[in-house]
Parts: structure tokens; C-alpha cells; sequence
């Protein structure tokens, strides 16, 4: 097989037939169907895999947002491939692409030219893997990305309001890779290309696929069956902590659980990506830039948004119970080299549209760059779900010194006249009081140069409540540790004479979370002096700790019951809350209150700070 040199993008990967023409080749091994626009740049998923794949020698061609309403055309254009077609929904579960926190339709589609809606069907890896088995049925499909990760188990699907079966069942597709599948999609190639079995790669790691019943090993995970789930929400439950417990450690089972028809096998995740590992996905060659399909059409808002940023590790430690990070990237953080970051920092720097401002040097935290166990030993056999909360893990090595480092050296290169920080900062860690006292002084070093030189006028930050209950629930730090931060945040400012602002995220409806909370919270950022806009409705996504407890109403791991706001009116009416300023709202908000006999919290409201 030869390798592809030619990085013009309508050659190394083709999107039709013309461009096809272009490659010279006579056949494609790899058919990636993706429901994004293709993008080539390490932000976007299908761009990660087709790369990898590409520098391996395979032959990718890409299908992006295909028609699944007309004669099927676009599935039909490239024929078969000669090893399988890879399909993902895109870099966000369709449904949560589609529809908001209250089922509306949403009226932007940010993957998409123009913000242009409808160019993706619901369940879209459902759809599109269905279309090609019936096309193809002797072609493997291989599903991946964000959907099928998180709909691999029998999973409440909100949109629906029911526990669905495994996506792999309901799609029809061969194998399912979850998390970051990079080293499982390259396996799989490998191994098809070599044996042409599908059977050869069910043994590969962090991968599933559908058994008979038989399918069985000693030290097999076995979950509640669907039948059983669908009449006991307490055993779904039960089933999401044996998942999350057995994601959380380095675990060498599988996890088996009976559908609809068949069984199914969920092989153990590969080992953390090492650092040299990520550095070779990172320099693949990505010229960052929209396939040149769409040179005539509008921009994609998705990458408008993500351009002139850059991504320094994946995983995250926090835990929360309402996100989907973990579960999906992995506890444990995966982190590139310095030079790997700075070379990808100057490639932006030297490119002709670029205009002086990263816009991010980040992860899904912005402060969890390089950090991990003292004792790596523990963190292989620790099953808890956050090393932050309910306390920092006395193992978990806090320091900040190699991310300030890099932000400074990042400042000096040639063209780069302004980076902002806006991936979301964790100032539970940074604030942190270790028993190292070197270790402190370099997290208020880094808090006190991200402030004064990397912040684009606004900081974000998620203390996400008030409530000691309703955190709790969340896996979040005290409410106390926002206020000493936004204490920090202002002396900050007032050293180096800046004027600039911390926009703190808040969550309303979730689970555990009733109105009585929302006023408590409404009273005290109203007394810190904030008029909230970064905020939401929770909405429950498959597989986490959050959606269940949507769904059961209880903690999964105390078996108490909870509270859930489930109706549109009871959400708005907590929603209300953050916007009490608004005359309509304050007039609402003193009329509820009343009726309950919350006089005290009237009070509060009306007293001035």
C-alpha cells in the first residue's frame, strides 16, 4: 500500500466522485459517513480518524452529511469500500445537535455551512449505519464518535422518554468504537486488511460487539438485561455505577449485558494515550481548513469558533455528574508535549487569514495540562469517579508550573499577538491549598498571570450552583470556593489595573435541584453583584450519572429519592430565577415564594447588598 503525500485535501481525501477522479486510485479501503461538515483540523473528529488512517496508508474517502432522504445517492456515489465504512453522527449526539434542554428545535446547526439546519436525520449513526447495511449487508460497518460512545449500553434516551437498547443493535452496525478511537479504528483496519474477519477483531480493546447469549467469561461485568431494566429503574441504576466504577480504573474485563436479541460484549479500554502518542496525532498534517467543497459556501460556525485554537490534552478528573467528558475521553488526562504545542501554535501564527488572537490553549479544562497521580500505581486501581471532589486526592499532583510556562512561551512567538483562555478554568484546583508549599506558590503564580495577561476581558468559570445539596449532587467543589475566587479575580484586577469580567456557568433543573435552591442561588450572586448570562436547563444525555438520575429519581450510589423538575413549567420557573432582574420574572418569582410561605427568601430578594 502506498502512502498519500499529496496534501491537497480533494485528493488525500475525496468527497465525490470528480475528486475521486483526482486520487488515481482504483479503490478506497476506508468510507468515513460523518454527519459534520469535513473539517480538516484536530478539533473535529472525523478529521482525527481520516488523518490517522490516511498516515497509516489507507485510503479514506470521506461522505459528509449525505442525504438519507432521496434515492440514497450519496451512500451509493463511492461503491463499496475494500474494508468497511466508519460512521459517526458527528462531533455531538444528533439529538443534542438538534434540540434543546425543553425539545425545541434548535435553529442553528454550527457543523453545518451557514448554521443550515436539517442536513442530518435524527439518530443520525441509527440512520445512516441502517442505509448501508441494506445497500451493502456484506460491507462491516463500524460506528464511532460521541453518539455511539454514549448509547453503547442500554441507555435512557430523553427525547424518546424511554430506555432504548445498545445503538449497536438498533443500527445493525458490526463493531462499535467508543471514547477515542483512534488506536481501536486503526487496529480494525489493520486487521481486516490482513485476515479480512470480521471475527479477528473482536478481541481488540475498546471496541463492542453483538454475541449469542453463550458469550460469557469468568470475570465478565455482567449488567441487568434490557427486559429486566425496562420494569426496574433500580437496577438501571445499578447497572450505571458498575459501568462508571469499571470505566474509572485500568480494568482488563469486559462488560456484558443482554439486549433486545443478542448479547453485548464491551472489550476494556486501551491504555491512556502517552505523550508521544497524542504529539503523533497532532502532527498529522492538518491544514486546518474546511474541505475545499466548501470554498463557495457560507462559514461552518463550529469552526469560525475553534480555528485559531489549540488542544492540549484530553480527559478530565472532575467527574461531574452531568457531563459527558469523562466518560467519553477517559479520567485520566492525556497531555501533548510543550514542543508539540508551541509547533502547532506557530503553524497558526504563519497562516495567511490569521489574525494575531488565539482564541484557546486548552481541553476540556483549561488547567489540567500534564497533571496526574505522584503514584501512578494508585490511580490504576482507584475507581472513584473524580480526583477533585468530595476533597482533592492527596495524590493528585496540582502544579501548575509547566502550563504557565507554556502560556508564556506561547506569548513570544512571532505573529501571536493576543491569546485568550476560554476553555473553562477549574479554580478548585488552582486554589487548592496543598501540603507543598512550592506547589501553592506556582498556582497563584498561574492564577495570577492567566488573569492579568491571557484573559480576553471575560473569564468563564462553572461553579454551576449554590446549593451544598444540589452540588453534592453535581460533583462540585463549595460555593465558597467560587466566592474566594472571585475575591482572588477582583485583587487581581485591581493590581494591574484591568476592568475585566468572570462570567461564572449555572445549571437549573437538575436532579435534586427545586425551586427553593434556585431562589438561594438567585439571592447570592444577586448579592455578589452578578446579573447571570451563561446559563441552562439541564438536559439529560446518555450515560451519565445526571440522566439517571432524571430518570429513576434517586442517587444511584445512596438510593435516596430526589426531587426532579421534569415538566417544560416547572424547568422555566427554576430558569426564571437566574434573570430575577427582569420586572416580569420579579414579579413571578415574589408570587411563588408567597404562595410557599417563603417569606424569609422575599425578603432577601427585596433587601439591598
Amino acid at each position: 500500500m502506498v502512502k498519500t503525500v499529496d496534501n491537497n485535501l480533494a485528493s488525500v481525501f475525496p468527497t465525490s466522485i470528480k475528486e475521486l477522479k483526482l486520487t488515481g486510485w482504483d479503490y478506497i479501503d476506508i468510507i468515513l459517513v460523518s454527519g459534520d461538515a469535513f473539517v480538516d483540523h484536530p478539533s473535529f473528529g472525523a478529521a482525527v480518524i481520516a488523518r490517522v488512517l490516511n498516515n497509516a496508508g489507507f485510503r479514506v474517502a470521506i461522505i459528509p452529511q449525505p442525504n438519507w432522504q432521496d434515492d440514497l445517492r450519496d451512500f451509493k456515489k463511492f461503491g463499496s469500500p475494500r474494508l468497511f465504512f466508519a460512521v459517526s453522527a458527528g462531533n455531538m449526539d444528533s439529538m443534542l445537535n438538534h434540540y434543546t434542554g425543553s425539545k425545541r428545535k434548535r435553529s442553528e446547526d454550527a457543523y453545518t455551512p451557514g448554521g443550515e439546519t436539517g442536513k442530518r436525520p435524527d439518530y443520525a449513526t441509527k440512520v445512516y449505519s441502517q442505509i448501508l447495511k441494506k445497500l451493502y449487508p456484506d460491507v462491516p460497518v463500524v460506528i464511532g464518535g460521541v453518539e455511539a460512545s454514549m448509547r453503547r449500553f442500554v441507555h435512557y434516551d430523553y427525547w424518546n422518554n424511554k430506555l432504548q437498547t445498545s445503538v449497536l443493535e438498533d443500527s445493525g452496525a458490526d463493531i462499535l468504537v467508543y471514547g477515542m478511537g483512534e488506536k481501536a479504528i486503526l487496529e480494525i483496519a489493520r486487521e481486516l486488511s490482513f485476515s479480512g474477519s470480521l471475527y479477528n477483531c473482536l478481541h481488540l480493546n475498546q471496541i463492542a460487539y453483538l454475541s449469542d447469549k453463550s458469550d460469557k467469561l469468568d470475570n465478565d461485568i455482567q449488567l441487568f438485561s434490557f427486559k429486566t431494566v425496562l420494569s426496574d429503574k433500580l437496577k438501571h441504576a445499578a447497572n450505571f455505577v458498575k459501568i462508571e466504577k469499571e470505566s474509572n480504573y485500568f480494568s482488563n474485563c469486559r462488560i456484558v449485558q443482554d439486549l433486545e436479541k443478542s448479547r453485548l460484549i464491551v472489550n476494556p479500554a486501551n491504555p491512556v494515550f502517552t505523550q508521544e502518542e497524542m504529539d503523533e496525532i497532532y502532527a498529522l498534517g492538518y491544514t486546518r481548513l474546511p474541505h475545499p467543497r466548501y470554498d463557495t459556501k457560507k462559514a461552518i460556525p463550529a469552526y469560525e469558533m475553534i480555528k485559531d485554537s489549540v488542544t492540549m490534552h484530553r480527559g478530565c478528573f472532575g467527574g461531574c455528574s452531568f457531563c459527558t467528558i469523562s466518560a467519553h475521553q477517559g479520567k485520566h488526562i492525556s497531555s501533548r508535549s510543550e514542543k508539540s504545542i508551541l509547533g502547532e501554535l506557530e503553524q497558526i501564527a504563519s497562516m495567511p487569514n490569521f489574525k494575531g488572537h488565539i482564541s484557546d490553549i486548552g481541553g476540556p479544562s483549561a488547567n489540567m495540562y500534564k497533571m496526574q497521580g505522584f503514584d501512578l500505581r494508585i490511580c490504576e486501581k482507584c475507581s472513584k469517579p473524580s480526583c477533585v471532589w468530595p476533597v482533592v486526592c492527596k495524590n493528585l499532583n496540582t502544579s501548575h508550573k509547566n502550563l504557565t510556562e507554556l502560556y508564556l512561551k506561547a506569548a513570544k512567538i512571532d505573529g501571536i499577538k493576543k491569546i485568550s483562555i476560554g476553555s473553562g478554568v477549574r479554580y478548585d484546583i488552582a486554589l487548592h491549598k496543598t501540603d507543598n508549599a512550592q506547589i501553592n506558590r506556582e498556582n497563584v503564580n498561574y492564577l495570577e498571570v492567566l488573569i492579568s495577561r491571557f484573559v480576553s476581558g471575560r473569564l468563564k468559570v462553572a461553579p454551576e450552583h449554590s446549593s451544598s445539596k444540589v452540588l453534592k449532587l453535581m460533583r462540585k467543589s463549595d460555593f465558597g470556593k467560587f466566592k474566594n475566587f472571585e475575591t482572588f479575580f477582583r485583587k487581581i484586577n485591581q493590581k494591574f489595573d484591568l476592568n475585566q469580567q468572570l462570567i461564572p456557568y449555572f445549571i437549573a433543573g437538575h436532579p435534586g435541584c427545586d425551586e427553593f435552591d434556585m431562589a438561594e442561588l438567585a439571592i447570592e450572586t444577586k448579592d455578589m453583584g452578578f446579573k447571570l448570562e451563561q446559563v441552562q436547563t439541564f438536559t439529560p444525555t446518555p450515560m451519565t450519572l445526571a440522566t439517571v438520575m432524571f430518570y429513576t429519581g434517586i442517587d444511584p450510589y445512596s438510593g435516596k429519592k430526589l426531587y426532579v423538575a421534569k415538566t417544560n413549567t416547572d424547568k422555566q420557573k427554576q430558569m426564571n430565577y437566574f434573570f430575577w432582574y427582569k420586572p416580569q420574572n420579579r414579579k413571578q418569582i415574589v408570587q411563588s415564594l408567597k404562595s410557599a410561605g417563603r417569606k424569609d427568601l422575599i425578603d432577601r430578594f427585596m433587601r439591598k447588598k
